[in-house]
């Protein structure tokens, strides 16, 4: 009867200790500061690295932006595009702060970036719906407060430095 009884409580305590396990994905919020020469306009996005709790792996970044970069996006919305950052990239970009997302919130981020990438028409605008405001509502599915001032909707380096001070629990420090 004893044994029975230590039987089942180890079942039960392995049971519990093999349950689903914890998703520990991160979502990293960059900007790049762009460069004359290389070609390259400032720039954010987000990049994703974890695990999900079903095993799978997560590693992938999305920055929105203007399909073709050129005069015709100072005059109103153009063709958009979701792009990746090549891994070289990554390291050479800044890293303004850092989010864990549970399996729920990693998908509705992934659903925002579809939608997103998947918009019909002109969707990018410099104005309205640039870079900025992809990683934005992505921020703000992770709970993150975010605002759009007017004079750092063109300077990704700058607003991620804004949205870091309006949500001190981040931790983060400025970027020169």
């Amino acid at each position: 009867m004893f044994r029975t009884l230590l039987l089942r409580l180890a079942c039960l305590l392995l049971a519990a200790w093999a349950g689903p396990a914890a998703a520990d994905v991160h979502v990293a919020f960059h900007s790049f500061s762009g460069s004359f020469l290389t070609g390259r306009y400032p720039h954010a996005f987000v990049a994703f690295d974890g695990t999900l709790a079903n095993g799978e792996r997560v590693h992938s970044n999305y920055g929105f932006s203007a399909r073709n970069v050129g005069p015709a996006i100072l005059r109103g919305p153009v063709a958009h595009g979701m792009y990746t950052e090549k891994e070289k990239y990554l390291r050479s970009t800044n890293r303004h702060f850092m989010l864990t997302v549970d399996d729920a919130t990693y998908r509705r981020m992934m659903q925002e970036m579809a939608a997103w990438r998947d918009a019909p028409g002109l969707y990018y605008d410099l104005n309205r719906r640039n870079c900025i405001h992809f990683v934005g509502a992505i921020a703000e599915i992770g709970g993150l407060r975010v605002d759009y001032p007017r004079d750092m909707l063109r300077h990704p380096k700058e607003w991620l430095n804004h949205v870091s001070a309006l949500n001190p629990q981040l931790g983060a420090r400025p970027i020169r």
